[in-house]
């Protein structure tokens, strides 16, 4: 790969993003000494709201020097962040408010909150109740990491891997007994998040789709809670954000004839996972908060550590060896022979060969790993979903690799290698849109010197 310029603040000129590097100055300028200040407030998603986000926030506190951090518990999966600014000479608070995706939206349409968290894209009828912005805009939607719903059992349960079509027999409750679905002769207890869940609404959307949940579900609002008891009851199954699983055992997925995957580190950040999913915080464009816009702005950037810390998967820009290069057709698996894969997946708007809201995002990250690596080789490996007209899914997929290129070389990098495999490869069995962009990518793959790779 060719470098002419390294980069330290970026301007992703291609996209009008501010730079994920900016910090403004005398944040705290306005905040009365002696003075309690009322910082922000996130509402929504448990799966955030239950530790990430006052991880974040605490981080994000202690970026700025603030001291004597602490959580005080308000409600029941409410909590209220303090700290104390030593250059103002003030106590601030955060409030975290964590009852469900939906609940986030709503109060962000009454002006209730500043931000909030989901653990799902926004619903067209909520963005519906925000007029005045575009919730799904790259200034509304903020990615905050990667999480990979798992699927549990308890301990003692052989199964080790299941099809997302057994999933939906088994939740809506048409299989009953685990010697259905090649397990032991053994009645199957389903445990489930609540209605208000995001995880839930993840669930619902990826697995039984308009299949309902079996009566018999015993409901959680919290995936701890959940966790804890499909590990303690023979026969449990249920459904949590990754960093939950605790004692129970984890399960592979697979969809249609694709091989199954494990959520992991390489699986849940490329969203290679059947189940993989972002997780988001949103506000109403471009806030007019300034704590907001820099808290959001430490997410994206600093705050991806707490982000690993708490369990889920950060967006920093990793390489990895890949452990499933056997099962790609023969063309792609020479082309990748010795190679690292990239913990980055460029996906795309509309079957199109536009940049998403993180894959715009991403490119900065890349840019910024590559910048770190200058002498390695880079591949930009474009795929297409199935399609009738395979010369028409050949074309997409290479322009979606120039599309990324493109984007590299607006900072001065420019790849080695830049193609194209049509529908080859695939992800996920086509079903809907979901299925479509899954399958829709550029893989980002790397050849790093000698030296380099015997450190990776």
């Amino acid at each position: 790969m060719r470098i002419f310029v390294i980069v330290t603040a970026l301007l992703l000129s291609f996209a009008g993003l501010p730079s994920l590097a900016q910090q403004p100055e005398s944040l705290f300028s306005d905040i009365s000494s002696g003075r309690y200040q009322h910082l922000f407030r996130i509402d929504g998603s448990n799966t955030i709201g239950a530790e990430l986000g006052p991880a974040l926030a605490e981080a994000w506190l202690t970026s700025h020097g603030a001291s004597q951090l602490s959580r005080v518990p308000m409600a029941e999966n409410e909590t209220r962040i303090t700290g104390y600014l030593d250059s103002v000479g003030s106590h601030v608070i955060i409030d975290i408010a964590a009852h469900g995706s939906g609940t986030g939206f709503k109060a962000l349409s009454k002006g209730l909150t500043d931000i909030a968290a989901a653990s799902r894209p926004v619903k067209a009828s909520e963005a519906a109740m925000i007029p005045t912005a575009d919730l799904t805009s790259v200034e509304s939607e903020h990615i905050v990491g990667i999480d990979g719903l798992a699927i549990i059992v308890d301990p003692s349960n052989p199964i080790n891997a299941l099809s997302v079509d057994a999933l939906r027999n088994i939740f809506s409750g048409q299989v009953a007994n685990w010697k259905e679905v090649g397990g032991p002769d053994m009645p199957v207890s389903i445990f489930a998040r609540d209605d208000k869940s995001g995880t839930w609404d993840s669930f619902r959307h990826m697995v039984l789709g308009k299949t309902p949940l079996a009566e018999t579900a015993e409901r959680f609002e919290s995936n701890n809670d959940l966790s804890d008891r499909v590990s303690g009851v023979r026969g449990a199954i249920g459904f949590v954000g990754l960093p939950a699983v605790r004692q129970s055992k984890l399960l592979s997925v697979s969809v249609g004839d694709v091989a199954a995957l494990a959520p992991d580190r390489l699986t849940v950040a490329t969203e290679d996972y059947a189940l993989s999913r972002r997780l988001y915080m949103y506000t109403a464009g471009t806030s007019d908060n300034p704590y907001v816009r820099d808290f959001l702005r430490f997410v994206a950037t600093d705050g991806q550590q707490q982000v690993a810390a708490t369990g889920f998967i950060s967006q920093d820009v990793s390489a990895v060896r890949p452990e499933n290069t056997a099962s790609l057709p023969s063309e792609i698996r020479q082309r990748v022979e010795g190679a690292y894969r990239l913990s980055v997946n460029f996906r795309f708007k509309d079957g199109s060969a536009r940049l998403d809201n993180k894959a715009q995002r991403d490119v900065e990250r890349l840019v910024k790993y590559l910048s770190n690596n200058p002498d390695a080789d880079v591949m930009l490996f474009g795929y297409a979903s199935e399609s009738d007209d395979l010369n028409r899914a050949h074309l997409l997929s290479k322009h979606r690799a120039m599309a990324v290129s493109r984007a590299l070389k607006q900072e001065a990098l420019y790849p080695d290698e830049i193609d194209g495999f049509g529908a080859e490869a695939p992800l996920a069995r086509i079903e809907g849109n979901d299925g479509r962009q899954k399958n829709s990518r550029v893989e980002v793959w790397i050849r790093p010197p000698h030296s380099i790779a015997e450190a990776l």
